[in-house]
């Protein structure tokens, strides 16, 4: 074996097996799971490509060695970056669920006269849960006089709150009531909600025709197929 693997095989290693530095905690509290996650495969990144491309050399040997533990060990190296940790995408999914019924809230709130940072506090202590989550900052910055525009434009940084922080920045910007954007928002969310849950009843029927077909095969064969090849031999024999 090189020992240029070698050297590689080791750095990789004790990248893997080093404990991570003590990280300071954010002002607002411990990190979130998804994102504790996520870092850790930041952090093993260089040291996962690094063991992907010592195996691929490995594993191929010869002339062409070298060239498939680079390719190997780039791969891995782009792989992982554009991976979603598990509990990201739970995360992500359960904000996209709520979302619909947390706008839907404070649009509510937002009619019965309560202004934009009160109604996303009301809100936010009403639905517990990952989006409540997601928005409970905003709500802060703004208790602490944070301007809203900066606040609303703030959460188009969340793939899933993006919506709502452009509905409540161009109301903010353009002096359009904040309740009619909120409540337009809130019947789009809905409504592509509605249509998300119709789809998946429709892709039912389909998922669920092959386990059946499967089930109902051996019945047709022996009660189809298996007489009629019994009794075309039968003929033949005689």
């Amino acid at each position: 074996m090189s020992p240029v693997v070698l050297a590689a095989l080791a750095a990789g290693l004790a990248a893997a097996l080093l404990p991570p530095a003590r990280e300071r905690l954010p002002a607002t509290g411990p990190p979130v799971p998804a994102a504790v996650e996520a870092g850790w495969m930041r952090r093993q990144r260089p040291a996962l490509a690094l063991l992907t491309g010592a195996s691929a050399y490995l594993f191929v040997g010869g002339p062409a060695a070298p060239v498939a533990a680079v390719a190997a060990a780039v791969g891995a190296w782009v792989a992982l970056g554009r991976a979603e940790p598990p509990q990201a995408r739970r995360r992500r999914e359960a904000v996209r669920r709520e979302l619909p019924h947390v706008v839907t809230l404070l649009a509510t709130a937002l009619r019965a006269g309560s202004a934009p940072g009160e109604a996303v506090d009301l809100v936010c202590r009403a639905l517990p849960g990952p989006a409540a989550d997601r928005l409970a900052p905003a709500a802060a910055r703004l208790a602490l006089g944070v301007d809203p525009a900066t606040v609303w434009s703030g959460l188009g940084g969340d793939a899933e709150l993006a919506p709502l922080g452009r509905a409540l920045a161009r109301a903010h910007a353009t002096g359009a009531p904040v309740v009619a954007a909120v409540e337009r928002l809130a019947d789009e969310l809905a409504a592509r909600a509605r249509a998300e849950v119709e789809d998946r009843a429709r892709t039912v029927g389909v998922r669920a025709a092959v386990p059946l077909g499967l089930c109902l095969l051996p019945a047709f064969l022996l009660v189809g197929i298996v007489p009629l090849v019994a009794g075309l031999l039968g003929e033949l024999t005689r």
